[in-house]
């Protein structure tokens, strides 16, 4: 199958299987923002963004090193699945016995044990999750991610609505969903599901955890990145603020849900794709679908900053309608963040795990510095997107110089310029209102159309034609 139209099938499956799915969680948002209050949905926030970051710890980025050793041609994939969840439960066990301890931190108010349960049902999921899509059960990958959203799109109503139980419920539909999927892929791969320590081979386990544990730090600094700033608005503002930059951050969430799609199908192709065409064709391959990727981008990313009172005002609750002044600023953010992963799939490619890890610990730093200065000023929250956005936008220019080491692919620099300085003129009209500012949203999103149309619409055409 051609390069190209094999990325676009698998790109489908996934944005059939994943984007409708989540598609119910962004519509069920009155209900969530109606059954929790600010506070509430700030604290349910702080413990799964908590979870987050415990799981590359728990876990020692080994979720990683699962899809990425999956995928090599000489690999013996069980080998490979049962070292990453022997590691896991190893981590858990540790995690366990340190509870009592971990559990006097008064911040995290006695929910220790759901942080912990939550991070490790989490990454058994991930891990079970990636090895069905490193060996190409695509179909199946975007099946098993539809039914975990199914299950705990029913289980938010049950808790919420009927049991009317709150954030904890909120959490736990989270919890039981990611281990009934668990199961159901445990199921389908039972002939590869195996917990015999005789399956844990020595020198794969070494060349696994070399690769993973790396990427501990990469993964924390990547969360500090994107969810620090809830931290500290929470203690410079207050819980009221934070929940409505929660909830703000839901609409460019949509954005990384179509990114993300993307990268997943993305990185499957950027690593088996390498060894079966020269190294030029590589980088032409590379270019286009960066070109591409970059178009989609920020063309949905001026539909949603034109759009952010209107989102806010149909999907939150009253209380939260004020949530769409940080939209523009976190949408465009988003953009930036989605561009570095690519980037970061160079990394990927060629396991070069320490450049994520040195990129994104400067990006860590710049945020948490910004963070400091910004939060305090009559910028507020938006000093905490502005944040972001910045530390992205670094990182992003780092690693687009670094990664010419290894595929000097074109970056179109001259479009990109383009593209980021209309989604930056929008962003500035939207949030200050400035006189036009609605004009300004309708020609931003019709120029970026221009700009970006034709490699987009002119790429899927080539590969109908050779389909």
């Amino acid at each position: 199958m051609d390069k190209y139209k094999k990325l676009l099938s698998n790109t489908a499956i996934l944005g059939i299987g994943t984007f409708g799915s989540k598609l119910l969680v962004f519509l069920l948002l009155p209900l969530y923002t109606a059954c929790l209050s600010r506070a509430e949905y700030s604290t349910a926030d702080i413990i799964t963004q908590s979870a987050n970051l415990l799981m590359p710890i728990l876990s020692l980025g080994i979720c990683d090193a699962v899809f990425r050793f999956t995928l090599d041609r000489d690999a013996d994939r069980r080998r490979v699945l049962t070292t990453g969840l022997y590691v896991t439960f190893a981590g858990f066990l540790i995690f366990t016995l340190l509870f009592p301890l971990l559990n006097q931190i008064e911040y995290f108010d006695g929910y220790m044990w759901l942080i912990i349960l939550y991070a490790f049902v989490a990454n058994v999921h991930s891990i079970l999750a990636q090895y069905v899509r490193a060996c190409g059960m695509t179909a199946f990958f975007a099946i098993q991610g539809i039914s975990s959203t199914a299950i705990t799109i029913a289980l938010n109503i049950l808790f919420l609505v009927v049991l009317k139980i709150g954030l904890l419920g909120y959490v736990l539909s989270v919890v039981i969903a990611d281990a009934l999927v668990s199961l159901i892929i445990i199921l389908v791969i039972r002939r590869d599901f195996s917990l015999s320590p005789s399956r844990i081979h020595k020198q794969t386990a070494s060349l696994m955890l070399k690769f993973s544990i790396p990427m501990i730090p990469t993964t924390i600094f990547w969360w500090i990145t994107n969810v620090s700033d809830r931290y500290m608005i929470k203690g410079f503002i207050g819980d009221d603020i934070n929940g409505l930059y929660a909830a703000a951050f839901k609409i460019p969430t949509m954005l990384i849900l179509l990114s993300g799609i993307f990268i997943e199908a993305w990185q499957f192709s950027a690593v088996t794709e390498r060894d079966t065409e020269s190294r030029k064709d590589h980088e032409i391959f590379f270019g286009t679908v960066f070109d591409s990727f970059q178009g989609m981008l920020c063309i949905s990313a001026a539909g949603l900053i034109a759009f952010s009172k209107i989102f806010s005002k149909v999907l939150f609750a009253e209380s939260y309608y004020t949530a769409w002044q940080y939209m523009p600023l976190l949408i465009c953010a988003t953009v930036f963040s989605s561009l570095v992963t690519f980037m970061g799939s160079v990394y990927l490619v060629d396991k070069k795990s320490v450049h994520s890890f040195v990129t994104s610990m400067i990006g860590a730093l710049i945020n948490i510095v910004f963070n400091l200065l910004l939060i305090p000023t009559p910028l507020g929250a938006n000093g905490a997107a502005l944040a972001t956005f910045l530390s992205y936008f670094i990182v992003f220019i780092i690693r687009a110089v670094n990664t010419r080491k290894f595929i000097r692919f074109p970056l179109h620099i001259p479009k990109l310029i383009a593209n980021t300085a209309i989604i930056g003129t929008q962003t500035v009209f939207m949030i200050f209102e400035l006189k036009f500012w609605i004009a300004v949203q309708v020609i931003g999103i019709a120029a970026i159309f221009v700009i970006n149309a034709k490699p987009i619409l002119g790429g899927v055409m080539r590969i109908l034609r050779r389909k």
